[in-house]
């Protein structure tokens, strides 16, 4: 009996250990050449069938979802929580401050950057050490170092959320291992990467392929676990993520002319699933979508408007009828446009055209609304400039007056002719 209590202890103590092993990237398995997986995926013309749980492609330009695969379910998302975690890192502290090592982060399972109790390593190279190698203890150490502990980093992290107007998202831990109250969604998970990429100092780090950092003095080389970075065209980032509980996870980004999106996978079976599926994406995107300059053609469109509509506008008991129309500024200028649908963009505009002063500067009276192949996918509101105020006594006063002397005036003018048509013309010579 004592001998199967010991047998029995020791798987425990096994498996427990291979579940810390597993807790993150560095226990994937070795990875196929990544140049076949991508001329595999070099073709393709139809949306791709995936293996992950959940994906996206989000336009960074527009914000647009170019494909969706649960992208608003609610998963685990292993060490793509250190994109977080960097963001949060770089707005509440300095590169340079030093950051002396905890026995409890130094003794964080999973991947590791190799810490130490009481080393002493800049947040600089803390967050290399984060980004490039995944490194649990270092998320740890910068956890402490900017919130106190745990729990103070993560309601930062989770007012961050809060600010990007975040609903799906919530924070425990800044390295990601398995937590049920730990969840993002890849659309949310996207949004918090293109928030993060528009720092460059981030978007310098998740682009770095190897760099060197010192821990106490020691030297220690570092390598990007990202394996489409350096291997596929426009690649520059971001950050890998594996758990048992997540399965592998890859956010990239990837720049090519005018297009530059977000590609995030989530619940990939394996490591070669998740990097063909995310091959697929970007290349199904890049072959099937087009950048349209939507700015010029709303332009266009709105400005003839104006000009057909400009004396249609009425204001009960106001000062005037010239209402100068603007329209909502387009905080971009490209949209991504799938290439079967080019000549299927459309613009609607619905303005209202009778009001009753007084009428505010900036009221809304109208919207535009952009349509792709039968699909709303943009909507701008139409203001008017000036304010058109109500007529008041002395208004009507001298309207009487205008229209009462022009009464007059054309009466007179009537009455005089009918005079020269009555009379000798040459009388009124003489």
């Amino acid at each position: 009996m004592k001998i199967h209590k010991i047998f029995f202890t020791f798987i425990i103590v096994i498996l427990s250990f291979n579940y810390i092993v597993l807790a993150d990237d560095r226990n994937e398995e070795v990875l196929d050449s990544v140049d076949s997986l991508i001329e595999v995926s070099s073709d393709i013309a139809e949306e791709p069938t995936i293996n992950s749980r959940a994906a996206i492609i989000y336009d960074r330009t527009s914000g647009s979802i170019l494909f969706g695969k649960n992208e608003n379910k609610k998963r685990k998302m292993a060490s793509t929580t250190k994109i977080m975690t960097a963001i949060v890192v770089l707005e509440n502290s300095k590169l340079d401050d030093i950051v002396t090592v905890s026995s409890k982060a130094a003794g964080t399972g999973g991947s590791r950057l190799g810490l130490k109790t009481n080393d002493a390593v800049s947040v600089r190279d803390l967050l290399y050490g984060l980004l490039l190698c995944s490194g649990n203890d270092a998320a740890v150490a910068l956890a402490e170092h900017v919130g106190g502990d745990l729990t103070g980093f993560a309601t930062l992290m989770n007012k961050k959320c809060d600010s990007l107007q975040l609903t799906s998202t919530h924070f425990v831990t800044p390295h990601g291992l398995d937590n049920d109250d730990h969840y993002t969604t890849a659309y949310e998970l996207a949004v918090i990467t293109n928030y993060a990429l528009k720092n460059e100092t981030f978007c310098n780090y998740v682009g770095t392929k190897n760099y060197t950092v010192s821990i106490s003095g020691r030297s220690k080389n570092l390598s990007n676990t990202n394996e489409l970075l350096g291997n596929l065209d426009g690649v520059y980032g971001v950050k890998t993520g594996f758990t048992n509980g997540a399965n592998r996870c890859l956010v990239t980004s990837v720049k090519r002319d005018n297009m530059d999106l977000i590609c995030i996978v989530l619940g990939a079976d394996t490591k070669k699933d998740r990097t063909k599926d995310s091959i697929q994406l970007i290349e199904y995107a890049f072959k099937n979508f087009e950048m349209v300059n939507i700015r010029e053609k709303i332009t266009t469109e709105f400005e003839n408007w104006k000009l057909c509509n400009s004396s249609s506008f009425i204001v009960k008991k106001g000062i005037s009828n010239n209402i100068d129309v603007i329209l909502n500024d387009l905080p971009f200028d490209f949209f991504p446009v799938n290439c079967n649908h080019i000549n299927d963009v459309s613009i609607y505009i619905y303005c209202n055209t009778t009001f009753e002063a007084p009428l505010r500067e900036n009221t809304a009276i109208g919207y535009l609304t952009v349509s792709v192949h039968n699909k709303n996918v943009l909507s701008l509101d139409i203001y008017n400039s000036n304010s058109i105020p109500q007529k008041g006594y002395s208004d009507f006063w001298n309207y009487m007056i205008k229209n009462y002397t022009s009464y007059l005036e054309t009466l007179l003018y009537k009455n005089i002719w009918y005079s020269i048509d009555k009379s000798q013309i040459f009388c009124y010579y003489y």
